[in-house]
């Protein structure tokens, strides 16, 4: 169906694919694996026609193509849905499916009965009740992504790509994507699957292609392959851990709750965080995990309740600047609207948090802020050109360590790190793992939000359950196995 006959593409200091080679087969899902870095976003924007001057050839169905554009990768029946979904969502569903693309009648009059007709068929194959006439902007994640996929099938889409699409959604969801996917298998459209996922690339995919430092190192059939072999694929090197050996050591207490509320969101949430600890949250989407993080933080001001930071005791913080004055730090889930200003260099970014510390008369110190940005790019390993790159220019791994870096700058006590390795390879995870351990056994206090329980269960010295804005249950690591903590989370007692 595709063949990538020596895609190499360069940007300033990088080379991004050299040499890539490798086929896909039609009415199969192709997994396309590899660290951040790797080159999997560059392949599949040459693939989308957003990146147009390339060296080497793509074959399609034998014929050798070149795309000018994305529209005309469209036209060839190349569809990709990227991770941040690219709709407008006070559109309805119908006209964004046909966005770009609106029939016509005659006297250029737009036809919309035939958009809300086409669009109503394709969503009634996929066996959706969503309405075509339904704001995109009112509609879950998981519909949004089925919106993505009716444009692809209203373009009659031979072959569509998907970048991380499970990042956001519930596992009831994921389940629904999976079925979506096998209809389209079943229909013969082949389907490039991208992920940092492994167990998923295992279930869905018929062949797994990796790719390290822009090269291709392979291609393997599912059955034939097992997650090791694809790890060792991936970083160069196998990983018999999954997590790095922790020394769990429990100093003095460094921060206590006591019935902080917040109406709609927190209720009654009270527990206690010790030096070198790692306290992790476990909940389903919606248990208030990220609601309690940004009270913490000082984004949302609580109605009620205590924070006691060491011997000080705050009625909650009016401003992000007053917790990280008391010692909190905080690294957003959304890394890329609340950790990054996407448009400065990774030096910028960098020292953001502490730019009065370095600071003096209004000027800054140019001395002290290379010496810190020196230091954190190495000991972090952020893969960069050159500290004046512009951040957004990174690999999702590279942009997460400079975010961690902002904050490790500001000499925190307590650090809440809100879902630290979503969207980042196994290589990665292992790095950010190492890093927190490291704060521990500096006598940091962490506050770990995830929503995969093993890394809970891997990291965490204790764990805390929440449901509905409240705290259900805690676990000591001891203790606590996958299926008593989603027993909790489900509602049992």
């Amino acid at each position: 169906m595709i063949t990538f006959d020596h895609i190499s593409k360069n940007f300033p200091g990088v080379r991004a694919l050299d040499n890539v080679s490798f086929s896909v087969e039609r009415g199969e899902v192709h997994g396309l694996v590899g660290e951040n870095g790797a080159g999997k976003s560059t392949l599949i924007k040459i693939l989308s026609g957003i990146i147009t001057d390339y060296e080497g050839r793509i074959f399609i169905d034998g014929q050798a193509v070149s795309f000018r554009s994305p529209h005309h990768a469209q036209s060839l029946g190349i569809a990709t849905i990227f991770q941040e979904l690219t709709m407008i969502s006070e559109l309805p569903v119908f006209e964004n499916v046909f966005l770009g693309r609106e029939p016509v009648l005659w006297g250029g009059i737009v036809d919309r009965n035939s958009m809300r007709e086409k669009s109503q068929k394709v969503l009634r194959y996929l066996d959706s009740n969503v309405d075509p006439d339904t704001l995109v902007g009112r509609l879950s994640i998981a519909n949004q992504q089925i919106v993505e996929i009716c444009k692809a099938l209203v373009l009659n889409a031979k072959v569509i790509v998907m970048d991380e699409p499970t990042s956001s959604l519930t596992e009831h969801e994921i389940e629904r994507l999976f079925s979506l996917i096998q209809r389209l298998k079943d229909a013969e459209i082949t389907v490039i699957y991208v992920s940092h996922k492994l167990e998923e690339i295992f279930r869905i995919c018929d062949t797994i292609t990796v790719l390290r430092d822009g090269k291709c190192i392979g291609s393997v059939k599912r059955e034939t392959s097992h997650p090791g072999e694809i790890i060792r694929m991936m970083v160069g090197r196998s990983m018999n851990e999954r997590f790095p050996p922790r020394e769990r050591k429990q100093g003095e207490k460094l921060l206590e709750v006591r019935g902080l509320s917040r109406k709609g969101e927190l209720e009654d949430v009270s527990f206690s965080l010790y030096r070198g600890e790692i306290v992790g949250f476990a909940g389903l989407i919606g248990a208030g995990r990220t609601e309690l993080a940004r009270a913490l933080c000082g984004a949302t001001c609580p109605h009620t309740g205590e924070i006691q930071v060491g011997q000080k005791i705050f009625c909650g913080f009016s401003h992000p600047r007053e917790a990280l004055q008391a010692g909190i730090s905080y690294l957003p889930e959304d890394r890329k609207g609340e950790g990054l200003v996407s448009c400065l260099t990774v030096r910028e970014n960098l020292v953001l948090a502490i730019l009065r510390e370095i600071s003096s008369h209004l000027w800054l110190n140019n001395r002290a802020e290379s010496k810190i940005v020196d230091r954190f790019v190495k000991n972090l390993q952020i893969k960069i050109y050159h500290p004046d790159q512009v951040v957004e220019t990174l690999s999702g791994g590279n942009q997460q360590k400079v975010v961690i870096s902002k904050l490790l700058a500001t000499q925190s006590e307590i650090f809440i790190f809100d879902e630290p390795t979503r969207g980042v390879d196994v290589g990665a995870k292992y790095e950010i793992y190492k890093i927190m351990n490291d704060l521990t056994q500096e006598g940091k206090g962490l506050i770990f939000i995830s929503s995969e329980l093993p890394e809970i269960l891997g990291i965490s010295d204790r764990i805390y359950c929440m449901k509905g804005g409240r705290l259900v249950k805690e676990f000591y690591c001891e203790e606590a196995t996958p299926e008593s903590i989603m027993y909790v989370l489900t509602g049992g007692k």
